[in-house]
């Protein structure tokens, strides 16, 4: 995330207010409304909010102020905090493969399904992933603490059960390939 930014949408009254304020926050103010949102120029990986007083389709992330009146102050941390959320929302999300892996909720997801994961099989996605090819003993060592001379088939059972949520849920085989030195992701 490069900067923050509130967009103002339809509502140049709030839009004025906070530019009479502007030197005093650390956020970047535009102005938006429904003829010119699609020539707002700002990078898609910063961190943005709208701001508007009515509920609108044209927007995505959007804060609604519809009480009336609000302490500026008030406002001000109100938005400051959204954005916070904004920041770990966005860093908590992590793409493997075609799923994305949501770190908060421990929950894999494609575009149309979701699975929960325990926090032990999000830990292994994540070892997996970091590497090409993860051993098992590596797993033992990483993931559970375990010595590697310690003869377990702990790693190979939540494999085998995480590579038969995978399969049950988005029909995916191939999820965790088993190879000649150990697993890696497809």
């Amino acid at each position: 995330m490069n900067s923050k930014i509130l967009i103002i949408y339809e509502n140049s009254i709030l839009y004025e207010i906070l530019t009479e304020i502007e030197e005093f926050l650390n956020f970047q103010i535009l102005n938006a409304n429904k003829t010119n949102i699609s020539k707002l120029k700002f990078n898609i990986n910063d961190n943005y909010l709208f701001v508007s007083s009515k509920k609108s389709d044209e927007v995505v992330n959007c804060i609604i102020i519809d009480s009336k009146p609000i302490k500026i102050k008030k406002f001000v941390e109100f938005i400051n905090i959204n954005f916070l959320k904004n920041k770990y929302a966005n860093q908590s999300e992590i793409k493997i493969g075609k799923y994305k892996l949501n770190m908060n909720s421990r929950e894999i997801s494609n575009e149309h399904k979701k699975l929960s994961l325990t926090e032990r099989e999000a830990e292994v996605i994540l070892y997996i992933k970091s590497k090409k090819n993860v051993t098992i003993q590596e797993l033992q060592n990483v993931v559970w603490s375990y010595v590697s001379d310690l003869e377990t088939h702990t790693v190979e059972t939540h494999i085998y059960r995480l590579r038969k949520k995978m399969n049950d849920i988005f029909k995916d085989e191939n999820f965790i390939i088993s190879e000649k030195n150990g697993y890696s992701i497809n």
